[in-house]
């Protein structure tokens, strides 16, 4: 009982257990070719958080090695990426200096707080809470944010000192600086990026048609920004570009990572506290979603909750080596996939090489230019940007489309943490906004049969004196009033209606302020001659109602089935109703006898 606890909390007992050499092989594979896509793209997201380079390379040892052991995902690799490292970035511009100490150990001190919370959630299974995130508005912002990180970065591509903490500041900035663009700098940014696009899009092709193996055509592609960085640092130390202006990286220690420690005082704990949780809720958005979906290709499942403990360890682990917040992210996932990794050890493997990385090829990027780095973020978040949501929401739904729009343009507009706050108040807005106002029918029976069909879709059978009301959805103190309004409006002037019925088929949950809304319901009918009953009532939720005297007060009855209901009650001439369709394309139901 005490192994299975374990293993329940540290999964790399479950899998370790069972791992042999063929896993090793195909995790070893993996591992090289992540290590070679990950040096370049750590070193480029340690500079669009504002850090020195070096941080990226920390925050992509520890903490992987930390999800390697209690992480649930296969294939899942957790280091910086680009979303988390931009709002990294805004959260600690406004209690630091960008360059100083104070930045560094707030950017530790938000990876502290951000593990806390992760971990927090996952202990006490609170992962469901992401789900107030809609995916719309997690789509707009991701596209928003890639649009920002693209424009953040063209000021390195430039050569200028730009600044701006949204779209329109930038874009300003930029405009103002571009007098003194420099040209070789411009030169050198503008080749890689180009070469970058080409390596993502045409080199594969390229090489398949000249005859390279699939699999070495996928391992020199992920080589592209290697190629790129080396290139580009090998031009600038032999034509000595450094003195001509051009921003390079300089000196990167050469070492593993250190041993930090954040800083947790009151006054910088508030202050980065929203920003964490934020940070958190995205992080995990985000990596769930790339864990499940390639864990559904291969059959295997993923712990949400478990999955919080994992990334939770890894941001602590960031915390106390010298990184910043990380998460897991979509494209080095998707590449360690298809490399092949088996179990969460190629993640394991992964740092160790770029634990080498760290030691032996830091000096090697002295002269790296900045500008290569800020291609390579630009070539990889623009595959984000994907204004095709916005098409999808506005034909699917108008309030998604308010939603997703709202989300990008106020991302755009006031910066990352705005756009974000306002994502996970509109994600939650929307959802009260629609269950605030639910779907409520009113059904009558499809003839020859014992189902009942809304009598605007179908041609039904009713009796003029019994009015069922079905509701789609759970009951709860946003729609209470709703539903109450609903069905005194539909009675009032119905001198014929003797009962009605609530459907509660759909209902999952009555809540404290429902339940007064069905006793005011009750006694409002009652006073009116008209009696209540409900039929087909949930288990759970009749275990709840008969913990209250509503049952008792009840004018009518609880019947097991609808048909039950209208065999019972049903007893003026029944009448057919069918669905005439209105000029405008609303129906209107219209009674004939039968």
């Amino acid at each position: 009982m005490l192994l299975k606890s374990f293993v329940k909390y540290i999964p790399v007992l479950d899998w370790g257990r069972r791992y042999d050499r063929t896993a090793f092989g195909n995790d070893m594979v993996a591992a090289i070719i992540v290590t070679i896509m990950l040096i370049p793209q750590s070193l480029a997201y340690a500079l669009l958080a504002g850090l020195p380079p070096e941080a990226g390379l920390y925050a992509s040892i520890v903490p992987i090695i930390l999800y390697a052991i209690f992480g649930t995902s296969r294939a899942l690799a957790v280091g910086p990426v680009a979303v988390v490292s931009l709002m990294t970035a805004a959260a600690i511009g406004n209690v630091a200096q960008t360059g100083t100490m104070g930045y560094a150990v707030a950017a530790l001190t938000l990876a502290a707080l951000s593990g806390a919370i992760l971990l927090t959630m996952g202990v006490f299974k609170l992962g469901f809470l992401a789900n107030f995130l809609s995916h719309p508005v997690i789509a707009g912002f991701i596209t928003a944010s890639g649009i920002l990180i693209a424009a953040s970065q063209l000021k390195h591509i430039l050569g200028v000192n730009a600044g701006g903490h949204n779209l329109w500041e930038m874009v300003m900035s930029l405009v103002d600086h571009l007098p003194s663009t420099n040209l070789i700098t411009l030169l050198i940014g503008g080749m890689a990026t180009v070469f970058l696009f080409w390596v993502r899009k045409g080199l594969k092709p390229a090489l398949r048609k000249i005859g390279v193996g699939a699999r070495l055509a996928d391992v020199i592609t992920k080589a592209g920004p290697v190629a790129a960085v080396v290139v580009t640092t090998l031009a600038v130390w032999k034509f000595q570009l450094a003195d001509a202006g051009v921003k390079i990286v300089g000196d990167v220690p050469q070492s593993l990572p250190p041993l930090t420690m954040p800083d947790f005082s009151i006054g910088l704990v508030s202050d980065l506290l929203i920003p964490a949780l934020l940070i958190s809720v995205i992080g995990f958005v985000e990596s769930i979603s790339v864990a499940q979906t390639l864990a559904a290709k291969r059959r295997q499942r993923i712990n949400p909750d478990q999955e919080l403990i994992g990334l939770g360890a890894a941001n602590l682990g960031a915390a106390f080596t010298g990184g910043y917040p990380v998460t897991g992210g979509f494209a080095r996932s998707v590449v360690n996939f298809d490399a092949g990794a088996q179990t969460p050890a190629a993640g394991a493997f992964t740092a160790v090489g770029l634990a080498i990385a760290a030691i032996a090829l830091t000096p090697l990027v002295y002269f790296l230019p900045k500008a290569t780095l800020a291609a390579t973020i630009i070539v990889a978040v623009l595959s984000l940007v994907d204004f095709s949501i916005l098409k999808t929401s506005w034909r699917y739904s108008k309030a998604d489309f308010v939603a997703v729009l709202a989300t990008i343009l106020l991302t755009l507009g006031f910066g990352v943490e705005v756009g974000v706050t306002s994502g996970v108040v509109l994600s939650i807005g929307l959802f009260l906004y629609k269950t605030s106002r639910p779907h409520i029918a009113e059904v009558g029976l499809v003839p020859s049969t014992q189902h009942f069909r809304n009598i605007k879709r179908h041609k039904v059978i009713t009796d003029p004196s019994v009015l069922t009301i079905r509701i789609d959805e759970s009951l709860y103190f946003a729609n209470a009033r709703f539903l109450e309004d609903y069905i005194l409006d539909r009675v009032v002037g119905d001198d014929r209606l003797k009962h009605v019925i609530l459907m509660c088929s759909a209902i999952n949950e009555i809540d404290l302020s429902a339940l007064e809304s069905l006793e005011a319901i009750n006694h409002r009918l009652d006073e009116m001659g008209i009696t209540l009953h409900l039929s087909e009532v949930k288990g759970p939720v009749m275990d709840r109602l008969k913990c209250a005297h509503f049952l008792d007060e009840l004018t009518g009855k609880v019947f097991l089935s609808q048909y039950d209901a209208m065999s019972d009650l049903f007893k003026a001439p029944l009448v057919s109703v069918a669905s005439v369709t209105q000029e405008d394309g609303d129906e209107k139901p219209a009674s004939k006898a039968v």
